[in-house]
Parts: structure tokens; C-alpha cells; sequence
């Protein structure tokens, strides 16, 4: 005769967390659907860390409208297939990473000078 106590393992179940689903929302305003919000995010660019600090102690300060020239600018390079892009905006330089829609950095025309501009696969040149 054995003195073992044997014990039937018990299941392991996940919690019962009821079947309530959290209510997530839409994150968007009302009214606009899936195409019109993409659109609006695709068309806009982004400041690396690195880029702001470059205009910051380059002290280059960018008005809307030249904002937008250098998004035009990425969008054109997009449609081209460019993946990184250089981008001349009349006295300024950006390198901008298209895929990602960021730029990555930025110089004055004093900064420019005597610099060589790698990892790029485009140049786009804004008037």
C-alpha cells in the first residue's frame, strides 16, 4: 500500500474579465473618415530631436510658409521613389528622411560650406 496523495492538476483559466469591450473611441474628430485623416497625417513632417537642436543653435526659425514649401518638397521627392532626400530651401539645407516624413537635419547657408552631404539618394531644390 502506498501512502502517496495524488492531486489531479486544475486548469489554468484566463480572468473573467466579463464581456464588457472598453470603449476605445475614434480619435478623430467627427465627421471625417478614414481617407480624409490619413491624408492630413501622410502631408506632415517631423523634427528629429537632432534637427531641433541644429535649428535651435543655428538659430533658424521657420515661418508656416516655409513649412510648407519643404513638405511640398518631401512630397515630390515621395513621388519619385526617394528614400532620403537633401533638400535646398533657399538658404537652408535639410536632410530629410522621406520614408519616415522626418527631417533629420538642418543648416544655414554659414553651415553649408565645406560640408558633405551623405546617406542621401535625392536632391530636391526648392525655388
Amino acid at each position: 500500500m502506498s501512502n502517496r496523495i495524488y492531486r489531479v492538476p486544475q486548469p489554468i483559466l484566463p480572468p473573467d474579465y466579463g464581456t464588457k469591450v472598453p470603449d476605445r473611441g475614434t480619435g478623430t474628430p467627427a465627421g471625417d473618415d478614414f481617407a480624409t485623416v490619413l491624408e492630413r497625417v501622410q502631408g506632415e513632417i517631423k523634427f528629429s530631436r537632432h534637427a531641433l537642436q541644429r535649428l535651435q543653435t543655428r538659430n533658424i526659425t521657420l515661418t508656416a510658409g516655409e513649412v510648407h514649401r519643404l513638405q511640398d518638397a518631401v512630397e515630390r521627392a515621395a513621388s519619385k521613389g526617394a528614400r532620403d532626400s537633401l533638400v535646398l530651401l533657399d538658404e537652408l539645407a535639410f536632410v530629410v528622411s522621406i520614408k519616415n516624413r522626418t527631417v533629420i537635419t538642418a543648416m544655414d547657408g554659414e553651415s553649408m560650406k565645406e560640408h558633405v552631404f551623405t546617406n542621401i539618394d535625392s536632391a530636391v531644390i526648392v525655388k
